[in-house]
Parts: structure tokens; sequence; C-alpha cells
């Protein structure tokens, strides 16, 4: 779930080092409260606005909102989206205790909770891969809360802080009612307090969750302070936290420029890469945590899902939709997932789906009449113009630069230790 940014470039005079490394720091705390304002919602089902005033930032926490529909080229909020799961979203307040979640029996089906901490650690799950399908119910609380589980509970989560984003993600498929399907299961996902009672607590966010542009160093310095009484540094880190004013209001903009323009993803071979390679926490390398989170805020850990990219050909070219091109994926090397795959399109101007006559995104193991050829071999063409049957086609922007992300959930040992041999792009 990744936020698209109008970033500034950065100054030409470099601010202190000191201020530099404290926005490196803090920057996740900032963009997640900013999160926060963006995706909680003003209206309760039953207890009604959080205010009466439109102009307020208060919203409502400790409650899911869901999207019922698979996300599509007229949804510009996120760049880069996810075309196979529908999404459900919370942020836990544990500020005045814990909090129990209630999932129903998913069946066969894929699904996750991903569990993000104030500082972007995707720290905990519940879900397929981790607890099961079955129905259960999941304890989450924070550092001070040292009480009885109660009767009934299948999963005990513990916070580092009392703010906590979960990210549900549901598998959703092109057979006939399986949307649908997958929405009663989304309204079967509750929260509710130990004692049975509503939840739910009114929080004010105090930011535009819409302003993406770089914040002024007074709101900065008030979201980060509230956000770090409630959410400590992580173990073994050392706050450089407070800064001088002056140097904030400098360093700011640096800082969000720098972080946009400088990318280091982890190369996999035949012009992939690896944007995102968490696990569940990202240990000393603040400074590609700050990255992820101003770009890619809301990556699950790469046990969970990992998002290889290729921006190029097998020549090393910009990909275009003035080409055509195959990728081919030879008998028995097809990805190897315990869940599924799927390869999907972007344009690069703007980082979102592209519209097109078949209203097809991605293309992965569960495309309805997927060809495949002799011993498993698998072949994909990437195209403007639809080359015909039998060929699974996914379609390109004609005469535009595009990306192609692969999106692997659950994936095997050799993509997790970054030996599968991902074949390139080739330019017909």
């Amino acid at each position: 779930m990744n936020m698209s940014h109008a970033m500034p470039k950065p100054s030409t005079s470099t601010p202190p080092q000191a201020a530099r490394d404290a926005v490196l720091q803090t920057l996740p705390l900032f963009e997640m409260m900013r999160m926060r304002a963006a995706t909680t919602a003003r209206r309760h089902p039953v207890l009604g606005f959080a205010s009466e005033d439109r102009a307020s930032r208060v919203r409502w926490v400790n409650q899911f909102t869901h999207t019922h529909r698979r996300i599509g080229p007229e949804d510009r909020e996120v760049v880069s989206p996810n075309n196979d799961t529908v999404f459900s979203n919370a942020w836990l307040d544990l500020s005045q205790g814990p909090v129990l979640i209630d999932t129903p029996d998913m069946g066969e089906r894929y699904w996750t909770l991903g569990l993000l901490d104030a500082w972007t650690n995707p720290f905990a799950y519940v879900g397929r891969r981790t607890t099961g399908n079955r129905r259960q119910r999941t304890l989450v609380h924070g550092p001070a809360w040292h009480g009885r589980v109660p009767d009934g509970v299948d999963n005990v989560i513990a916070s580092p802080g009392d703010d906590v984003w979960v990210i549900g993600r549901i598998l959703v498929d092109d057979s006939p009612g399986n949307l649908a399907q997958a929405g009663e299961l989304q309204r079967g996902i509750s929260i509710h307090r130990v004692d049975g009672g509503t939840a739910a607590l009114r929080v004010d966010t105090r930011l535009d969750g819409s302003a993406v542009d770089t914040p002024s160093a007074a709101l900065y310095r008030a979201t980060v302070d509230d956000a770090l009484a409630r959410n400590p540094v992580p173990t073994g880190e050392h706050l450089r936290w407070p800064v001088d004013d002056g140097a904030l209001a400098d360093a700011l903009p640096w800082v969000f420029g720098a972080l946009r323009q400088k990318v280091q993803p982890h190369a996999l071979g035949g012009g992939w890469a690896l944007p995102v390679a968490v696990r569940t926490h990202w240990g000393q390398d603040v400074a590609m945590r700050a990255r992820v989170a101003r770009n890619f805020i809301g990556a699950l850990g790469i046990e969970e899902a990992m998002y290889p990219t290729a921006e190029v050909d097998a020549d090393g070219e910009p990909l275009n939709g003035s080409n055509a091109y195959e990728l081919h994926f030879p008998p028995g090397a097809t990805p190897e997932v315990d869940a599924f795959w799927s390869l999907t399109l972007y344009r690069r101007s703007d980082c979102l789906l592209v519209a097109n006559a078949a209203q097809r995104y991605s293309v992965g193991d569960r495309l309805p009449g997927l060809v495949t050829g002799a011993g498993g071999r698998l072949t994909i063409r990437i195209q403007a113009d639809d080359p015909g049957p039998g060929h699974n086609w996914l379609p390109a922007p004609s005469g535009e630069g595009f990306y192609v992300v692969l999106r692997l959930y659950q994936p095997r040992r050799r993509h997790l230790e970054f030996q599968f041999p991902y074949p390139p792009l080739r330019r017909l």
C-alpha cells in the first residue's frame, strides 16, 4: 500500500549531519501517522461520525474498513497497487488495553493480516502462512499490559508500541461469485475489547492525510513527539531527537527529496531487483527503513510476500510499449510459491495500472485459460496489441514506458535466499 508523492529536489546546501540523521531515524513515525490520518474512517457504522465538523481530523481507530473490489486503473491514491486481493485496514490504539480480533474460517483461500509497528517493522502476522485458515481469535496488546489472556484466544501478539497498522489481504480471482465471497469474509473480521464491548476510539490525527508534500518543521516535530510518547525507539537504537528548529527546517526538504531520488534495490539478475527485502525488523538499517517508509510504506516482510521488479529488458533497455516482449519460464522453472504468484504491469510515468480493452492488469498462476507448454513451460507476451489466441497476454501502454512487478506470496527457499534464476524480458 504505497502513497505517491510529489517530491522536492534536495537543497543545494547540505544541512548538518545531526539534523539529517534525526529526520532519517524518525521519518517512519511521521509517515505512519500520515497514513493513519489517510486511511482511518470518519464514520463508525454504529457510533456515527467521530466529529460533526467535516473539517475535523478526528477519526475512529480500532475499527476495520474494507475495500470490497480489486484495485483498477481508476484508482490513483496508491502507486504500484496490488490487483490480486481485496484489502482490509485497521489502526489499533492499545493505550487503553488489548483488543481481540476475530477472523472467520477462510476455507482454502490465501489471506493475511500483516501487523506493522509505528517504526514500519512488519513484526507479526495472522493468516494462512502463520496461523492457518480456521476461525480464530487473536489478542493484541501493548508493552504496558500484563493481564490474563482470556479463554478462547488462539493467538497472542505483543506489540512493541501502542500504535499498530493492520493490513489485511484476501485473495480473489475471476471465478463467478468469488469477489462476493471475499466480501463476506471481510465482513466477518471484527475488533472488540476483552470484556466484549466496542473497541472503537476517537483519535485526533492532527494531519491532513491527503497532503503528501514535505511537512513544516512544526508539524513534523509535533507529530513525531506524539508518536514517540506512544512508541518507544526500537531496542538497540539510540534516539537522535530533538534537534534545533532551524536545522530541522533545513533537513526536512533535503532528506525527503534525497529519499525519493536515491534507490538501492537488491539486484536479483535478469534485469530484476527487489525494492524491499525486510523480514520482521529493519534492524540497524535506518536509511533503508526511511526510504521504504517514504516510497513503499505498508510492504510485507519477504517471507509473506516478495515483489521483484523489472524496469529493463534483457539488453538493459527501458521497457516501452512501442516494443513487444516475452517473459519465458522454462519447464519446471516457474515461480516457486506456497500461495500464488502474479505479474502486474504499471505505467512508468505515474506508477499506476494501465486501462486496456481486455481489462487485464496481471497474469499469474490463477489466470483462467493460462496456456502452458510441454513440461510446464510458460511464456507471457507483454505488448500493446493483442497477440491473438494461444498467448498469455499482459497488455502494455502503446508507446509509453512501463515496468512489471512479479508478486510472490509465500515464496519458497530459493526466492528467499536470492538463488532463483529470474528470466529477463526479451524484446521480440
